[in-house]
């Protein structure tokens, strides 16, 4: 669990960069950019690749995460400027079960009771950990953008997996590989803003992209480190992610940000610990 609990932490840090990012007037695709060649730097200096496992041709697979991954940056910026926090927050925990359908149907993992009730308990956690009241009026909702979070998060969780478990190649090149395509694809998007909207291309977002590059690179190392060591259990990775990141990110939340919690946001939280708690025994039980 404790490369759990480390991707967790990068996770919830990229998500307080991009919340600082916007009062700050950071531009995402730019900071998004410069992220992941500082992803690429990392990779090459950690992992010390052999060169000729990158000459490969990508698969369709490296290709797909590669153009997922700025893309859902992205939609994940114009989610929270059209419909709020609150609803884009909740398309991309309830994306959860998109991955678990995949565990039980995909890659063949049985369910114990244990388990099963683990991720009933934080089907409910997520629901009133999130559960606020909107200042979006309904009639402004634009549900294309909700939709698209939740199927966007949900299939990259379970690419990921297949990456974690493809013998074809080392994961840790494979990750370098699926890191050029998406600095590819971002470069092409602000090629395209500075030479058509005119944008400026400004040093705070290469220094913002940088420091967002280290915890992304963090985040999915050891994510996919996780599916790994536990491959015959991927549902415990996908909801032990989505519950810790409910857990830290709302402590975070309420500490570094006095954001307001009700009652059943408390309540959601504690479930969200009895469900991690429960997920946890259930792999304990299987070993």
């Amino acid at each position: 669990m404790i490369y759990i609990l480390l991707s967790v932490s990068c996770s919830v840090a990229v998500a307080v960069l991009l919340k600082l990012a916007k009062r700050y007037k950071i531009n995402v695709l730019q900071a998004v950019l410069w992220n992941y060649l500082v992803a690429i730097i990392m990779g090459f200096i950690f992992f010390e690749p052999n060169i000729m496992s990158l000459t490969v041709l990508p698969s369709m697979l490296h290709f797909s995460l590669g153009i997922l991954l700025p893309a859902l940056f992205l939609v994940l910026a114009a989610s929270v400027r059209n419909i709020g926090i609150v609803k884009t927050d909740i398309a991309q925990r309830l994306s959860l079960f998109i991955p678990i359908i995949a565990s039980l149907y995909l890659f063949g993992e049985s369910f114990s009771v244990l388990k099963t009730a683990g991720l009933v308990i934080g089907f409910f956690a997520i629901c009133f950990t999130l559960f606020r009241k909107s200042s979006v009026r309904s009639e402004q909702v634009n549900y294309i953008y909700p939709v698209v979070v939740f199927i966007g998060f949900g299939t990259v969780d379970v690419l990921f997996k297949q990456l974690a478990l493809n013998n074809l190649s080392p994961y840790t090149s494979a990750l370098i590989v699926v890191f050029c395509i998406a600095f590819v694809v971002a470069l092409l998007a602000v090629i395209y803003n500075v030479w058509i909207k005119k944008q400026k291309m400004e040093l705070i977002n290469f220094i913002c992209g940088g420091i967002l590059g280290f915890f992304n690179f963090g985040n999915i190392l050891f994510y996919m480190k996780a599916h790994r060591v536990m491959a015959e259990n991927p549902s415990t990775v996908f909801a032990g992610m989505n519950m810790g990141v409910i857990i830290l990110g709302s402590l975070v939340g309420i500490v570094l940000f006095k954001e307001k919690v009700s009652k059943l946001n408390y309540l959601g939280i504690t479930m969200a610990l009895l469900a991690i708690i429960l997920i946890t025994l259930s792999q304990r039980n299987a070993v």
